[in-house]
């Protein structure tokens, strides 16, 4: 079943860490099966805080969703997105 990881940016902290991030996670993308449906798009809250961003990846299943963000690559790109910015980060299943 496919799984979903949804960033959700609350705050930019130091655009420079988030440049860094931009460069690093593009690199941890390697060969991961990811597949973006919103990436950093026009956004509307509907309910809850109000969010600067959202990023959705598609992902074939949960385990390929956790190789990729637990991948040594993708931690060292976090490592600056942390610096950068506060973020939400959930995984998702989706629906048989």
């Amino acid at each position: 079943m496919a799984a979903y990881v949804v960033f959700i940016k609350d705050e930019t902290l130091d655009q420079d860490e988030l440049t860094a991030y931009a460069e690093k996670a593009g690199q941890a993308r390697g060969d991961h099966p990811i597949t973006p449906l919103a990436f950093y798009g026009a956004l509307e809250t509907l309910e809850g805080p109000e969010a600067e961003g959202v990023v959705v990846l598609e992902f074939p299943d949960a385990e390929a969703a956790k190789g990729w963000y637990f991948s040594p690559a993708y931690q060292e790109a976090k490592a600056h997105r942390l610096k950068g910015a506060k973020y939400r980060v959930l995984l998702v299943n989706g629906v048989e």
